[in-house]
């Protein structure tokens, strides 16, 4: 113990406290000493009956995985939505809901669907949504959204001289679908609370503060790759350079289909967590998708 210590793989946090595994300690672990086969025949069961429900787009699915995977771990689990700039559209639709209310759809080729409805101050007719839907469809379908260097405005008025204000207000709606990459869900927020770590109320305080804190969990869930676990990234402690971090850990993968990014998976808890399990869960959800992907089930 003490030449574990002395190396820096364990250490005290006050003078007269047992000894921890360290930062570096539970580095190690992950690294080198993990096991990735760590699921009983009833848990794959369980998350395979989750995994098959009905869904009606694959953000969906992101939801339930992430649901699931808090049941199996009971830790807290964080879905955050995929940048969606290098998928393609190849659908668009608006419906008209009322004389001044119109609903707008995007669909991806990845199965991602965007959504929102316009209100308008003066009333638009049947008519002019079937042009507006089909200048859209010509514009938009089969383009990487990347690859729409100009604006949307710019794009569609040049070609159109009639409705320009009904116009800008679709446009402005869909850049706003468009750019929403960090839609934020998180699941089991409360199960931390019988964890021995969580029995100091500052603990448990900057947990909280950290949930409550979109820009730092988007920002850390959305950081690179882990070298030894591909998709999967483990920051232990002060390896996430975030100070609010030091006494939590996160594990993440990025939720792909057939290297399409559907957003990332993430989950918080103590640093002294079952990594183990943590992280058999998450390579089985994603085989079990991206299998059921590939047999049309998806």
């Amino acid at each position: 113990m003490a030449e574990l210590e002395k190396i820096g793989f364990l250490e005290k946090t006050h003078t007269s406290s047992g000894r921890i595994p360290s930062t570096k300690g539970y580095r190690y672990y992950v690294d080198e000493l993990i096991r990735e086969d760590d699921l009983t025949k009833r848990e794959m069961e369980y998350i395979r009956k989750q995994l098959e429900k009905k869904v009606n787009d694959l953000e969906e699915l992101t939801k339930i995985a992430t649901t699931t995977l808090s049941e199996i771990t009971h830790y807290t689990t964080i879905a955050i939505g995929p940048n969606v700039k290098e998928h393609t559209i190849v659908d668009i639709k608006f419906v008209l809901l009322g004389s001044r209310v119109l609903m707008a759809v995007i669909l991806t080729d990845s199965g991602i669907i965007r959504e929102s409805v316009i209100k308008f101050d003066e009333d638009i007719l049947q008519s002019q949504i079937d042009d507006l839907t089909v200048l859209f469809k010509n514009k938009m379908i089969g383009k990487p959204l990347s690859d729409l260097k100009m604006p949307l405005e710019e794009l569609i008025t040049s070609e159109m001289t009639s409705g320009i204000n009904i116009i800008k207000k679709i446009i402005e709606e869909i850049n706003r679908l468009l750019e929403e990459t960090n839609n934020i869900h998180i699941e089991g927020a409360g199960n931390v609370i019988d964890l021995p770590e969580f029995k100091k109320v500052d603990i448990t305080k900057e947990f909280l503060n950290v949930l409550d804190s979109k820009d730092l969990v988007s920002e850390i869930m959305t950081s690179g790759m882990d070298e030894n676990l591909g998709n999967i990234r483990v920051y232990v402690g002060q390896e996430s350079e975030k100070e609010e971090l030091k006494n939590f850990s996160i594990v993440t993968f990025d939720h792909l289909i057939e290297d399409k990014d559907i957003g990332t998976i993430g989950i918080i808890g103590p640093k002294r967590m079952d990594y183990s399990k943590v992280i058999s869960v998450m390579k089985y959800i994603s085989k079990k998708i991206n299998d059921d992907y590939k047999k049309g089930k998806i």
